[in-house]
């Protein structure tokens, strides 16, 4: 028995209908890959402009020296965590350490220690800011660090001073030990080493991530943060599980 033409129809629209649901997710899959490069491009002319740019990024007159995206996501962080302590590692001139204290102010509640192995001029100063001179990860900075925190502090940290694999790992796996379940450990500028920018820095922060989370199953990384496309620091936001 032959088809009747309703019948002819009916499959010819289906055939038409599945090819053009496989092209739109071809062209919806091309479109995806391509905002992606467009992001990195994006990302290397960013980076590439601190003067205009990153360096010349400031919070209340001091220059925090990060991608004001990051930023944002910090204070979201900072509103859902309300840390009682920030441990930010290469706190430079400060600028950062001052955001980080005035949203503090905002919330109500939490303190910023900051390490750096030199001290700058003019650094920014905030009644919530302690800074602490030394390298991270010698141990009496370790062990001074550790005094001014209680054991029901919750604690965050953000590790950006050198940024070479091997002192990077040493920090994450001293200062993984401060953070509180559930909170967050921040790597920055692993977007050097070629993710996407400078790929012939070396083993940086990015390769730093990887070992530690090969040998620690501690933390997660949180891709979420990241939801601007944009960010200094990928695959750097490592959230404390809670198991």
């Amino acid at each position: 028995m032959g088809l009747s033409q309703d019948n002819i129809l009916r499959k010819l629209f289906r055939i038409v209908n599945y090819s053009l649901e496989l092209l739109l997710v071809r062209l919806y899959n091309k479109s995806f890959l391509g905002s992606n490069d467009i992001a990195a491009q994006f990302h290397s002319l960013y980076y590439s402009s601190p003067e205009r740019t990153w360096n010349n990024t400031r919070w209340m007159g001091y220059r925090t020296m990060r991608c004001p995206l990051d930023l944002w996501v910090y204070q979201e962080i900072l509103y859902e965590i309300k840390p009682d302590v920030v441990i930010e590692t290469g706190t430079n001139e400060g600028g950062g350490a001052h955001f980080l204290a005035s949203i503090m102010d905002v919330i109500g509640k939490g303190r910023v220690i900051g390490v750096d192995i030199e001290e700058v001029d003019n650094r920014a100063d905030h009644k919530r800011i302690t800074y602490v001179k030394g390298s991270s990860i010698s141990n009496d900075i370790v062990k001074k660090v550790s005094k001014m925190i209680e054991s029901d502090h919750v604690v965050l940290v953000i590790l950006d001073s050198d940024h070479n694999m091997p002192h990077v790992l040493e920090e994450m796996k001293i200062y993984s030990k401060f953070v509180t379940k559930g909170s967050y450990m921040i790597v920055e500028d692993s977007n050097v080493n070629g993710h996407p920018i400078m790929p012939n820095w070396g083993p940086g922060p990015f390769e730093a991530i990887q070992r530690f989370l090969e040998e620690s199953n501690s933390f997660e990384v949180d891709k979420n943060r990241e939801k601007f496309y944009l960010s200094f620091n990928p695959d750097g936001y490592l959230k404390k599980r809670t198991d």
